[in-house]
């Protein structure tokens, strides 16, 4: 399971780190409540985005955006609602995004961001 949780620690902070240089600011990384867990939460131009990260080390059971289910996303608007009950945010737009990192070893991670997935 270690090896599982520093590939997600990996994609995760590849996701951050791609997020950061298309000019987005980190709110939060990792926030919890007892519904579930948000990867990250950032910023840019006045919106408020909830992000889901998905990383493989391939693809060989599939692309990390099929691992995104329907009731994965009903999971990330409850979440949502919940940090910004919680936070009270000011943003003009809130949306949920996902972003898929695969991290072949020996190779540099590729990262896919789609936008506005719910």
């Amino acid at each position: 399971m270690a090896r599982k949780d520093d590939l997600g620690r990996r994609g995760e902070d590849c996701a951050a780190e791609y997020l950061a240089r298309a000019g987005y600011t980190v709110v939060g990384r990792n926030w919890r409540c007892g519904q579930g867990e948000i990867d990250l939460i950032v910023a840019k131009d006045g919106d408020l985005v909830f992000v889901e990260v998905k990383t493989r080390s391939g693809t060989g059971y599939g692309h990390p955006f099929e691992a995104i289910t329907v009731a994965k996303l009903a999971r990330l608007r409850r979440l949502a609602g919940a940090w910004c009950a919680q936070f009270e945010p000011r943003a003009r737009h809130i949306r949920i995004d996902a972003i898929a990192v695969i991290a072949r070893p020996g190779h540099a991670p590729v990262v896919e961001h789609l936008e506005g997935v719910s």
